[in-house]
């Protein structure tokens, strides 16, 4: 036998107190083998089968050794700096000396048993699951990469809202990152033309794998914007559910091809200049009807003509070519009339197009305006009886982002204009054709225009007619003040006085203002008032910052508005609290599935600089008529009076307001008002509960339970009291005084019963206390109670709140003397192992343990096991909760130390107190 399995047999009776560890590890792992490391001595030990694991099988025990010493190596080293029952994990490859390579799982913690510390580890073979899970990784990653890649836009959705994106969707509709899409309704980003399509198709998706025709769908973008698309969709599955995924491809640039197509074959049909084509001799091939217009000769008559014939003047296409494409000329009409002509040539593979544009109108009114206009700083344009501009000032081409040259002869139709709301206005609604066709000015309208770099700018127009006592259809002058940056002003202002600057959700002072009477009953039904509440967002603010804070606030912004109904209003009313106002809420179902849904948004984890966080809410619930006379304000106190009452039932729930729960507040505030007052008025009194030893029957200490009798309300249950008064830090300042009166009157008492100790508890703030050492060292000093008749209960719960700090003032309260107990053992999340490492005398065992024996085998079962494992480590076991005579009977035979029950005695005054155990049939 091989010197490290000696070693292993060697270890067996020190490693029983490894057992509760080794089991844990093991719970977690499949085909494992157990090996320890002594962190004093570096002694390596295993169980049988470690050899054929690492591919050494029937090596001598050195080899063995040498090689898990080298894969366990990280583990050792970071165990020697590490807290106690601090967790390892690590995955090794080992190489056989055959050269293949197995991957091995070690996973330890470390044991702090008294007098040594060792590292406690099992050893399993993960090599299949390492395989597939690098196969299946290499693939995801190739997809994934293929799907990030695609120009193509790839949307999955499910029950109608959007499930994933990537990233040539965020790109087709204008949003920053997916998280603006993913969970959004997929018809938000499909016009309303394209919607009825789109579900036609979808329906007929019935299998999986089922692929719909090619089709054209607009998508309508975040901004407003518009994409036309060629989309195909596909029955799929997401995470096990039925679901579409769809593929976009842009044919946005393709269709502006066609339109631009048809765009000029309208233009040459319907533009205002004269559109002549020529061979290369000059001889006419093509003559449009304004061509007809302007020089009043019809196209049969013109066509086939030398093009010096039908314009009345000489004209040679390739001169003007060489002297630039564009002259200024004097053509005759056909009745032999002057107009002055601006001629423009382009060459063409048979010949020449020429545009005939009659200038002689505009070159009139430049006569009248050019001077005026050219000099003021308002944009002005003047507009021809038929719609078509014949003048456009310095100032306007600045405001527009035009040229007068571009704009010349082009109708005023083409233009894009919206009003005050952003909705697009008609052609026939347009001001300058008010004008024109009526004669009425326009004065002061406000109106948006989209320049052709895109850029919006907000215009105050007036529109007038150039000739008020013409006739109608009116030449037009158009004048213009750019307003773009003081409406930006006041939009920024009016925004900033709604929204929250953080989340851009609306703010408190819109909460208020939809909740008032008025705007409720424009309503058909009821409103519902969700009050919501971060849970625990204080730790995230405290534990990462407040930049982490923030970003989380923003990200539980978007997903509020996106989890609510799209005439529901979401509010951002301070920290880490928000509203949601759903409007015709028909029943208190309604309202209870809405903050269900909230919170399981909210519960997705939320990613922010690299870390995942959790988060829960705690929501308040109103629900008022149309004919309920509470105001805003009103509605959103209530709401969260009830958010408070869903926090107290144990966080990420919801709970509705009543008007008890309004008395209750009214009623709570009051008595942490009189609260403060109370120790001095004398209100406080002790009682003292008999803790009475098992084996001889004596009473050997009582507990001290702090009582209050209100001079209003009368005798106020600790339950109640004890809550507000760790909630508004009058904790500390009550502890002291229950301390320091405790000790004085138990030093009476132990005048007559010698040996009598007192039990006083202390609460999770009080541990916080930096005051607490001192007051204990005050109290026992001032009363001359001996410190070790002292004895301080904390509760499970609390320690593990802050276990290092706990710890601390632990020892400091032990260094005074004092000795110490876990109260409500079993109730928390801790484990014995965990308490080993605080400085305890006693363990008390929780009422609800007590009360199921003689009932219960399990709650037998457990107290057995919680009296042998506390002896084990020398730890007195106090019983709670005794109210039976067969309970005492059943924890006399576990051989339980003490007790105390109403059934041994119940709390009473000093004055009243005996410390004999009752008589059968006495409680």
């Amino acid at each position: 036998m091989g010197p490290g399995r000696h070693d292993f047999h060697g270890l067996m009776g020190d490693a029983k107190l490894d057992h509760e560890l080794v089991v844990e590890l093991a719970l977690s792992a499949g085909s494992a083998v157990v090996w320890w490391f002594d962190l004093a001595t570096d002694r390596l030990t295993w169980m049988p089968g470690l050899d054929d694991m690492l591919g050494l099988g029937g090596a001598d025990d050195g080899l063995v050794r040498s090689r898990l010493a080298e894969l366990v190596a990280p583990l050792t080293i970071a165990a020697r700096t590490a807290p106690v029952w601090q967790g390892f994990e690590l995955e090794q490859p080992c190489e056989n000396p055959g050269g293949n390579v197995r991957w091995l799982q070690f996973r330890a913690r470390l044991s702090g048993q008294p007098g040594r510390r060792s590292l406690v580890g099992i050893a399993t073979d993960v090599s299949g699951r390492h395989d597939q899970r690098q196969a299946l990784d290499d693939l995801t990653d190739r997809y994934r990469l293929l799907v990030d890649l695609t120009p193509d836009a790839i949307v999955v959705h499910e029950g109608g809202r959007v499930l994933y994106a990537n990233p040539a969707t965020v790109r087709f509709v204008g949003a920053r990152s997916t998280a603006e899409i993913v969970g959004l309704p997929i018809v938000d980003f499909v016009h309303p033309d394209s919607v009825s399509g789109m579900l036609r198709r979808i329906s007929e998706l019935t299998e999986p794998g089922a692929t719909s025709e090619s089709a054209e769908v607009t998508l309508t973008r975040l901004d407003g914007g518009i994409v036309d698309v060629e989309s195909v969709s596909v029955r799929t599955t997401w995470e096990g559910r039925s679901a579409y995924q769809v593929i976009m491809r842009d044919v946005t640039a393709q269709k502006a091809a066609a339109a631009a197509l048809q765009y000029q074959a309208a233009l040459v049909a319907h533009v205002s200049d004269a559109l002549i084509a020529t061979t290369a001799r000059g001889v006419v091939t093509s003559w449009n009807p304004s061509a007809e217009a302007v020089y009043g000769l019809d196209a049969d008559a013109a066509i086939g003509q030398p093009i010096d014939k039908v314009v009345g003047a000489p004209l040679d296409p390739a001169a003007i070519l060489d002297a630039g494409g564009v002259v200024q000329a004097v053509h005759r009409r056909s009745d032999g009339c002057a107009l002055a002509v601006r001629v423009s040539v382009a060459r063409m593979p048979d010949g020449y197009v020429l545009i005939c544009a009659d200038e002689t109108a505009r070159r009139r009114a430049e006569q009248h305006f050019t001077t005026v206009v050219a000099a003021i700083e308002e944009g002005v344009i003047v507009v021809s009886a038929t719609g078509h501009v014949e003048s456009v000032n310095p100032a306007a081409e600045r405001i527009l982002g035009i040229s007068e040259q571009d704009a010349l002869g082009q109708p005023t139709s083409l233009a894009e204009i919206y009003d005050e709301a952003g909705e697009r206005i008609p052609q026939s609604r347009y001001p300058t054709l008010h004008t024109r066709q009526t004669g009425q000015p326009r004065n002061g309208q406000i109106i948006c225009v989209a320049r052709p770099d895109g850029r919006l700018v907000w215009l105050s127009m007036s529109c007038r007619a150039l000739n008020p006592d013409g006739d109608l259809p009116a030449a037009v002058v158009v004048s213009m003040t750019d307003i773009t940056e003081r409406r930006r002003i006041e939009r920024r202002r009016e925004h900033e006085a709604t929204h929250d600057a953080l989340t851009g959700l609306h703010n408190r002072t819109v909460a208020i203002d939809r909740l008032s009477p008025s705007a409720r009953a424009r309503c058909t039904g009821s409103t519902a008032v969700l009050f919501i509440d971060l849970d625990k967002f204080k730790v995230i603010n405290d534990s990462l910052g407040h930049s982490v804070g923030d970003k989380v606030l923003q990200i539980v912004g978007t997903r509020l508005h996106a989890g609510t109904r799209r005439g529901d209003t979401v509010s951002r009313l301070g920290g880490d609290e928000f509203a949601v106002i759903a409007s015709d809420v028909r029943s208190a179902d309604d309202a209870t599935g809405l903050a269900e849904h909230i919170r399981r948004e909210l519960n997705e984890p939320v990613a922010v600089d690299g870390r995942n966080l959790h988060i829960d809410a705690s929501v308040g619930i109103v629900i008022a008529d149309r004919d309920d006379t509470r105001d805003g304000e009103d509605l959103l106190r209530d709401a969260d009076l009830a958010m408070y009452q869903a926090k107290t039932r144990g966080r990420g729930r919801h709970a509705f307001f009543d008007i008890n729960l309004r008395e209750r507040s009214q009623r709570r505030l009051q008595l942490e008002q009189d609260l403060r007052d109370a120790p001095r008025d004398g209100q406080l009194w002790l009682a003292y509960q008999p803790i009475v030893d098992l084996r001889t029957d004596q009473v050997t200490a009582v507990e001290a339970l702090l009582r209050w009798t209100h001079p209003r309300y009368g005798p106020i249950s600790p339950g109640e009291f004890i809550p507000i008064a760790e909630e508004s830090d009058l904790i500390n300042i009550i502890g002291t005084h229950m301390l320091r009166t405790a000790t004085a009157e138990i030093v009476g008492l132990r005048a007559a019963h010698p040996g009598l100790r007192l039990t006083v508890n202390l609460s999770a703030r009080q541990l916080d206390d930096p005051h607490l050492v001192p007051s204990v060292r005050d109290a026992t000093r001032a009363t001359g109670l001996p410190s070790s008749a002292l004895c301080l209960e904390i509760t499970e719960s609390a320690i593990m709140r802050d276990p290092d700090t706990a710890a601390r003032t632990l020892v400091a309260l032990r260094d005074l003397g004092s000795h110490l107990a876990i109260d409500d053992f079993g109730t928390g999340y801790s484990s014995l192992a965990q308490l080993l490492t605080l400085p305890l005398d006693t363990l008390k065992i929780d009422q609800t343990f007590t009360a199921g024996l003689g009932h219960s085998a399990d709650a037998e079962a457990i107290v057995t096991s919680i009296i042998a494992m506390a002896h084990a480590v020398d730890l007195a076991v106090v019983a709670e909760g005794v109210e039976q005579a067969h309970q005492l009977d059943i924890l006399r035979r576990l051989e339980c130390d003490l007790a105390q029950g109403y059934h041994l005695g119940r709390p009473v005054a000093a004055a009243d107190l005996r410390t004999t155990t009752p008589e059968p049939g006495e409680s």
